[in-house]
This record gives C-alpha cells, structure tokens and sequence, in this order.
C-alpha cells in the first residue's frame, strides 16, 4: 500500500498497485484488542484493511478504517493438535517460517506471500493443486469483533461458520484466526516451455503437487511444483527452460522462488515470488481472475485462446490453476473442483475494461465466479442465507460499503 498527501494535507491511501484510493474519512492502527472493539463500538462505518492487494473497493469504507498491523504479534503454534491461531494482519512470509521451523507447513499458499492471512481468507484467495483447496478451507475457527464491540468465535462445525470464512468483512473486523497445519515437506519446482494445445488438462495439471499453466492464449508455459520425481525430459512435448523465469515473459527473474528443480522447503517454492522481494509486476499491473466448474476447463481454454487477438493487447500474462472444492458460501471454489483463469492485465483501466468484459462474455456460458478481490464487472450471485447472516451480525450496516451493499442489493 502506498500513502501520500492530497491537498488539503489530509493522509491519502491508496491499494498496492495504486488503481484504488481509499475514501475513509479516519484510518486508525489499534494496538490492542481492547483498542479496537472500542473503536468499532465507536464507529457508524468502518472496515478492515489487510495488506492492500485487492485491486477493487472491496476494503474500503465509507467511514473509517481499521488496519491492525500494530496489534501483538500473534503465532501461537498448538503442535499436539496441529493447528495454529495468528492474528488477522499476519502475512504468510511472516508465518511460514515460523512453522517451518517447528516442523509444520499449511497445505497451500497463493503465489504471494506478501499478503495477510485475513484479507486472504476473506476473498477467497487461492494457490493451485487438484488436491488443495482454497487458503481459506485451512481456517477452523475465527474471533471476529461484531458491530456493539463484542468479540464472537466461531469454529468450524458451527452453523455460521461456512458463511463466515469468506464473508468479504461484512460480518465485523477478524482480529485472529486458526489454521489447520500438515507436516513441513520439501518441493522442487520445474518450469516446461511450448506447452501444446492439446495436451490433456487433467493430466497436466495433475503431474505435480502444484501446478500452474502461464500463457497469453498462444504460447504456454508449465510450472511444477512436485514432491516426487520431475517432469520426464518428452512430458507432453515440452522442453525444459533453460534457466529461471518470471512468469511475464521478458521480466527478470530475480524476484521469484527457485526453479530448475533445486529441492527447498514448502514456503520457498509454493509461492511464484520471493518474500524477500517485489511481487509479481510490482505493482505496476491490474488483475481478473474468474473460476469455473474444472469439466469446462479444456472447452474454456479453446474459446479463450480464439479471443486471444483480442486479449493480448492489454495482457501481461494469464495464469491458469486449479482448486479443489471446499463448502465456504461465498468461495469462488464453493462445492466445485474449479479451475482458475487468472489474468495480469497492462496498468490502463480503460483499456482494460472493454477486455474484461470481452473475457466475461467468453466465460459466460461456462458459470464463472469471479475472485473477490480483483475487477470484475458483472455482479455474481450470493445465496440468500448469506444475506440473511449479514442481516443478524450487522443490522445497522455498520460493515457495509458500495462493494458490499451492490452485491448484496441492500
């Protein structure tokens, strides 16, 4: 995130890639619990702000806002029950190795690690894997701080819970979470160029722990993340790269994790980015990403690529994964084994705009979900039951927003 002055001196705030300026009129950095259920009693309007990689006005507020990276730091690693409970602000680079070095890993993370476990699990965020589901599936509780400043926990099995994971901070301010942990394990990872068109999706995308497609819907490339043996030297008709690569092409290379199927530990490789250093297009990008069912993954991928004339223009990259189901309300993966048509876009809403679009109708017919935190233009579907959560936990709109109340159609 980045802040600045405007005119009238006031402090302005704008997202990590800069597209999104936050209206709140106040921003607040609590330091203790008890700080901030006093600041949200306090509060007509107000919402929490993670790490600012959310490329629409899903976090902003049109009151106040919250951001609580001056809490305690909170990792308290529960090793006899394998589960850990961080406080919301925590980003995954901070984390990880804390685990890690307690011989624990969490099952998946997002190809940044800058992020905060919060904001994440909030959107929906994702890695890849046809066995791994969302970050957010790994949450089995949360303490979430309602409207009147009280402080409610909700653990997994509880009736609210499914509705509450990914609830887009229409419910109250998550002040800490528990996450489910595996055992810590080594990766290596394997880029392959000139990925054929037809080559079969299922199985490609199965050849590893993790797997990514990174493609401009003419020229493809593979990105495996194993534990088991490497790709074979004729996988798919593919060729090694022969030396490290940025998922953009032409971008150097020294901001991501190692390649070249050197082993390291799970939270060095599963991410494309290095914590240590710049992500992705640094900022300098706009992002989409909509999920569909994974049957229509090979019929998705052809209507795509004859668009693709139409897409490059404005396209840095376009990467495509996959996730498993989980049974969160509002999770783009929500009870579908899914794969995700993430796109890297050039930094001009204008010119952008018409392709997601153009992207939107081409995904149509196939029942996209779009990720919350990226642009989109056609509002999706929420369940009424949703609706009806956000109904009992803030009655007065308390967490509302344009996002929010556009959505929901309140």
């Amino acid at each position: 995130m980045h802040e600045g002055l405007c005119q009238s001196g006031a402090v302005t705030l704008t997202n990590w890639a800069g597209n999104t300026a936050f209206t709140a009129s106040r921003i607040h950095h609590p330091t203790s619990l008890d700080e901030l259920r006093s600041l949200v009693a306090a509060a007509r309007r107000v919402r929490a702000l993670g790490s600012g990689h959310s490329f629409n006005d899903v976090a902003d507020s049109p009151g106040e806002l919250v951001r609580l990276d001056r809490m305690p730091p909170l990792i308290e690693i529960d090793g006899a029950a394998a589960r850990v409970r961080v406080g919301a602000a925590t980003t995954y680079a901070r984390l990880a190795p804390e685990l890690h070095a307690r011989g624990f890993a969490l099952a998946n993370l997002a190809s940044l690690p800058h992020i905060s476990v919060a904001g994440s699990v909030a959107t929906g965020t994702h890695g890849s894997g046809v066995g791994n589901p969302s970050l957010s599936a790994a949450v089995r509780g949360l303490e979430l701080v309602t409207a009147d400043g009280s402080v409610v926990t909700l653990e997994r099995g509880h009736d609210d819970f499914p509705g509450a994971v990914v609830a887009l901070g229409a419910l109250g301010v998550v002040s800490a979470l528990t996450l489910d942990l595996v055992p810590a394990f080594e990766l290596r990872q394997y880029v392959r160029e000139g990925v054929p068109d037809d080559a079969p999706f299922d199985e490609v995308m199965a050849d590893g722990y993790s797997v990514s497609l990174f493609t401009d819907y003419r020229d493809t490339r593979a990105w495996i993340k194993t534990r088991g043996e490497p790709p074979g030297d004729d996988w798919h008709r593919t060729r090694p790269a022969d030396g490290p690569r940025h998922p953009v092409p032409g971008m150097p290379a020294e901001s991501c994790t190692v390649q070249l199927g050197v082993p390291g530990p799970w939270h060095e490789r599963l991410p494309h980015f290095r914590a240590d250093a710049p992500p992705s297009s640094a900022g300098d990008e706009l992002q989409s990403e909509w999920l569909l069912e994974r049957s229509h993954a090979a019929a998705a991928l052809r209507e795509l690529r004859a668009a693709g004339d139409r897409i490059r223009p404005v396209l840095q990259i376009s990467e495509v994964r996959t996730v498993a189901a989980d049974d969160l309300w509002l999770s783009p993966s929500y009870g579908r084994d899914s794969v995700a048509f993430h796109f890297t876009w050039v930094k001009n809403p204008e010119a952008v705009l018409p392709v997601i679009k153009l992207v939107e109708d081409v995904l149509a017919p196939f029942d996209p979900r779009p990720h919350w935190g990226k642009l989109f233009t056609r509002r999706p579907a929420v369940p009424d039951r949703f609706r009806e959560l956000v109904r009992r936990y803030d009655p007065d709109g308390t967490f509302g927003n344009t996002f929010t109340r556009t959505l929901l159609d309140t």
